[in-house]
């Protein structure tokens, strides 16, 4: 691999204006297509296998026309305080809101409270529900006008309005001045760890250019846009890193001597043989989500994977050609002076203080069991939390309470109890039943008598009189375990009705379809676990031709990511530190959080191992002692790891400060979780160990060594590929050392 990596990086070098032509050509190939492509259908979230799903499906089937996608809106109406809301003036006041939105565009029907009883108890609150013929993206901005003029009217008349539903609903809110921020701390950190404006613009502009051609392509061959949020985040960040190490490489190389054609070389057929391996290790992650079962979640998943194999290959071949334009730009300063000049400082580096990333290691390697114990024990107390890990799915309750809908969901929950917000949708399906309308009625009977059911509407039958649809009020919130445990009650209950009547039960609705995705995602977490730590492992085996190294590699990642998880349900779910970070109300970690950070910080974090852990076994298989070998690839990799996990730890944490409780969640997670298995994992615990195993951490039995592929990742076969280096000046002034740049 390293001699035709090699290769590829030669030819991209000399043939760079046809390389670069060729990739903006791509470029604006895919874009042109995405402009043309007609808009993805939205499949919506579907989840096979489900019984909400196959509640949804019966409804389709058996309620033609009656299923609508449509976007909806809740206005809540709340009376001044000591009034009542069906006061004269106030009722006045409820019914000229309805009067507003009744027949005007896109909207499908108005229901009137004090047609369908929507008032509470104590007469304080009522509720109108109004729905629309399209989805809540494709409203018109006349209709979401007439919308918020008929709230306004309201509360001119002095009631309390807000509004709730999917009509206003804001798209992601992580995006535009969020990856902006993201770009601009890459590019400060690029800056300071190069020292020079082309090395930090490199990485930035292939990352670009691989997320410009990635995104068009999801966009062009028809996948809905809600793929790209994924494929956008990793595509930055595994563009810059992989891009980021590969200029680290060519300037050591042209440290070391070389022509600029043979740094690039080699330093494609080095490093970027890394950047391969690394590469596949994400693609592993991000692909194994279709063990999930979601085909929303699987889409994801295959178009980050797909936009990280455009990142690996924008390196291998891109990278090397912009190189050929700034061969010298690239260099530290020092570097760029005279031959002379650069000489001198070239053998004035080699005899130089030892960096940061050497001293680190020479630490850890003196003390490997006071670190290891001290990292390994962190992690632990870190993990704790975890275990209390609560999954669910949050809604409005969990939104800041300056959003309308937060203050109609408090408002709901005040007038007609907890549960209202979270209501079941039971389908009795009695088509095999002697009688279907007796056997409704059993069902409707049984479930009122269910302990922990409020109130159960009256059965709504289909034209052919053979189903029927109900709602349950339950007594608890919607994300409340009380809820979850009265749902798997109904669903048991339903056995039992089936035997005495024939007729079949589901439960669905929005707090049901939560609770089986909570459930699913539980159980597809230890077989993704076990498939993708499994495969990487494998691959890491080809890498390191060791067998306790990929172990090692996964069992800290397992550790790391236990630790965020921990950092999570201790802010989410317990509260600590929720002011600080702005979470106003604590609640279930979403549901889809756990897989998703094991996916996107599994593939960071063996980018970072590949990284650092190649020029280790490069030094080792070159003939240096294993911990001068650890000492060795802290020094020419350390600053490279720091570097690319601090951009990604600026990038997350950009996330925390957005109002929505769930990319609070997910930018805390991802932020905790590369902190944690960068600088704890990667560079505390990692060398601990190897300075422990010693000769043994590359260790492979003589069988499989035979069996396992030989991939040539530290370029052995490259040493007679090449001219010697240009010589010092002087023989006198050769130094003792292999000379280094420190970068």
């Amino acid at each position: 691999m390293a001699t035709f990596l090699y290769r590829l990086g030669r030819f991209s070098f000399r043939r760079r204006r046809f390389v670069v032509l060729l990739w903006v050509a791509l470029l604006a190939a895919f874009a042109f297509a995405a402009a043309k492509a007609p808009a993805a259908e939205d499949d919506g979230f579907a989840m096979p296998g489900t019984q909400s799903q196959q509640a949804f499906d019966l409804l389709n089937e058996r309620f033609p026309g009656a299923s609508s996608d449509g976007a909806d809106a809740r206005i809540v109406f709340v009376a001044p305080q000591g009034q009542q809301i069906t006061a004269t003036a106030n009722k006045a006041a409820v019914e000229q809101v309805v009067g507003r939105l009744t027949g005007s565009a896109q909207v499908k029907s108005v229901l009137d409270p004090f047609v369908t009883h929507a008032v509470s108890k104590d007469g304080s609150t009522a509720y109108a529900t109004v729905s629309y013929d399209a989805k809540s993206t494709e409203l018109a901005g006349s209709t979401t006008d007439t919308l918020k003029d008929a709230v306004r009217s309201g509360q001119d008349a002095g009631l309390t309005v807000e509004l709730g539903g999917t009509a206003l609903q804001a798209g992601p809110e992580a995006g535009g001045v969020t990856e902006l921020v993201g770009i601009a701390a890459a590019a400060v950190v690029l800056l300071i760890t190069f020292g020079s404006l082309a090395a930090a613009g490199l990485p930035l502009l292939t990352a670009l250019i691989g997320i410009g051609v990635g995104v068009t392509a999801i966009v062009a061959i028809g996948m809905s846009s809600t793929t790209t949020t994924l494929a956008l985040m990793l595509g930055l960040a595994v563009g810059i890193d992989y891009a980021l190490f590969i200029v680290s490489r060519y300037r050591t190389e042209r440290a070391d001597g070389h022509r600029p054609e043979e740094a690039v070389g080699r330093a494609v057929g080095t490093a970027g043989s890394a950047v391969v391996f690394a590469g596949l290790t994400v693609f592993i992650a991000l692909a194994g989500l279709s063990v999930v079962g979601i085909p929303a979640l699987t889409s994801m998943g295959m178009a980050a994977a797909g936009t990280v194999l455009v990142a690996v290959v924008i390196a291998l071949t891109l990278l090397p050609a912009l190189l050929g334009f700034f061969q010298k730009a690239v260099l530290p300063r020092a570097a760029r002076r005279s031959k002379a000049t650069r000489a001198a400082t070239t053998t004035a580096t080699a005899t130089a203080k030892p960096n940061g990333g050497t001293r680190w290691a020479r630490f850890v390697t003196r003390r490997p069991v006071a670190v290891l114990v001290f990292g390994v024990l962190g992690l632990g107390v870190l993990a704790v939390p975890a275990l209390s890990l609560d999954l669910g799915m949050p809604g409005a309750e969990s939104q800041p309470t300056s959003s309308t809908q937060r203050r109609a969901y408090d408002a709901l929950a005040d007038g007609f109890g907890p549960g209202f917000n979270g209501p079941l949708t039971v389908v009795v399906d009695a088509k095999g039943a002697a009688d279907p309308k007796g056997a409704v009625t059993e069902a409707a009977r049984q479930l009122a008598a269910t302990e922990g059911v409020v109130s159960v509407s009256p059965a709504a039958f289909n034209p052919a009189g053979d189903t029927a649809l109900l709602t349950a009020v339950p007594a608890t919130g919607p994300s409340t375990t009380d809820t979850k445990d009265l749902v798997h009650t109904i669903r048991g209950e339903a056995a039992g009705l089936r035997a005495d009547t024939g007729a079949t039960v589901l439960v669905t609705g929005t707090t049901a379809v939560n609770i089986d995705i909570s459930q699913k995602v539980s159980d597809a977490l230890l077989p993704y676990l076990a498939l993708v730590v499994g495969l990487a492992v494998l691959l890491l085996m080809v890498v390191f031709r060791s067998v306790l190294v990929p172990l090692k590699a996964a069992l800290g990642f397992l550790l790391s990511v236990a630790a965020a998880f921990g950092v999570i349900v201790a802010v989410f779910q317990w509260g600590w530190l929720a002011g600080l970070l702005g979470v106003e109300q604590t609640g279930p970690v979403m549901s889809m959080m756990p897989i998703f950070l094991i996916g996107v910080v599994f593939g960071l974090a063996m980018d970072y191992e590949v990284f650092l852990v190649t020029r280790m076994r490069e030094a080792y298989v070159h003939g240096e002692r294993p911990t001068q070998a650890i000492v060795t690839g802290f020094r020419h990799s350390a600053r490279v790891v720091v570097a690319a996990a601090v951009i990604m730890i600026a990038v997350f944490s950009g996330f925390i400060g957005m109002s929505e409780s769930m990319i609070k969640m997910m930018g805390l997670g991802l932020a905790s979780a590369v902190f944690l298995d960068a600088f704890v994992v990667r560079m505390t615990i990692v060398p601990a160990v190897l300075a422990l195993l010693g000769d043994r951490a590359w260790w492979l039995p003589k069988w499989l060594d035979r069996v396992i592929p030989r991939v040539d990742v530290e370029g052995e076969s490259l040493s007679g590929t090449a001219p010697a280096p240009t010589p010092a000046p002087a023989p006198a002034e050769r130094p003792t050392e292999r000379p280094t740049v420190h970068v």
